[in-house]
């Protein structure tokens, strides 16, 4: 089974450009993923032209520029805001260039890169056969798709305690580690290296945790979601229903994040 959802792509891309100038001041995890997904899976370097899936305001981006033997990036992002935020962040670096794109429909020329990477970002996606074949074809024989992305236990917390008041899909729906692996293999992948860890991150109360989605950008962008506002009485529920931890005071939200490093 692919990674198949019905995405609302306009909704994706209103909502991180509303989120562009919040977006750094909550982007702790999103940091710490991108700086875990280049020490752990690119420790042996980049070189060449590297695409950049998802740049947002350019974080990930501006630690590529480390490697020596990088010979440019394109920085991608399907928010145009986004991107002004990168070029504010790297005006100073001339081997960065902004393309304002969909990256299930990149406007490239095959074999245009030596590597792909993303971080956090390709969760806004179709993560089928169809999107990583796109993804091989833009990489020169021996590239790398390096990428991190949400997985299934992502936000369970908040997704058990909206149930508890209707039946509609408040939180996204994210790849099976299982189903990435399939489709990647399925695309031709070479060599495919996954690795799952779970973060847990602390609030102090559940509101904290949805603003900060909110800074984020990161909307239910599901096509079936509820389309009015939650009502008092439904957000009193949801407060109620949320797994509470006995140990300390305030919430926990999990996060699950599949790193993966695709050889082509």
């Amino acid at each position: 089974m692919s990674a198949v959802f019905d995405l609302d792509k306009q909704k994706i891309k209103t909502s991180f450009g509303n989120a562009s100038l919040s977006y750094d001041s909550a982007a702790r995890l999103q940091q710490q993923v991108g700086l875990h997904l280049l020490n752990q899976y690119a420790e042996k370097g980049l070189s060449g032209n590297i695409l950049d899936v998802g740049c947002g305001t350019g974080f990930l981006t501006e630690r590529l520029l480390q490697f020596a033997s990088l010979e440019a990036i394109i920085a991608l992002d399907i928010a145009e805001p986004m991107l002004h935020r990168a070029r504010l962040r790297l005006a100073d670096h001339s081997r960065v260039a902004y393309v304002c794109a969909d990256a299930e429909s990149l406007p490239f020329v095959d074999q245009q890169f030596d590597s792909i990477v993303s971080n956090l970002a390709l969760q806004w996606c179709n993560l089928n056969s169809e999107t990583f074949s796109r993804f091989k074809k833009l990489v020169k024989p021996g590239g790398q798709l390096i990428f991190s992305t949400f997985g299934p236990q992502t936000l369970s917390e908040l997704k058990l305690a909206w149930e508890a008041v209707d039946d509609y899909r408040h939180v996204n729906d994210f790849a099976v580690q299982d189903d990435l692996f399939q489709a990647l293999t399925q695309a031709g992948s070479k060599k495919i290296q996954i690795e799952t860890v779970i973060y847990k991150s602390a609030y102090e109360s559940v509101l904290e945790l949805m603003a900060e989605l909110k800074f984020l950008g990161a909307h239910n962008v599901a096509r079936d979601r509820k389309r009015r506002l939650t009502t008092k009485a439904e957000l009193r529920k949801l407060l109620a229903a949320y797994p509470k931890t006995s140990e300390e005071p305030g919430i926990f939200a999990t996060f699950e994040v599949i790193y993966v490093v695709v050889s082509f």
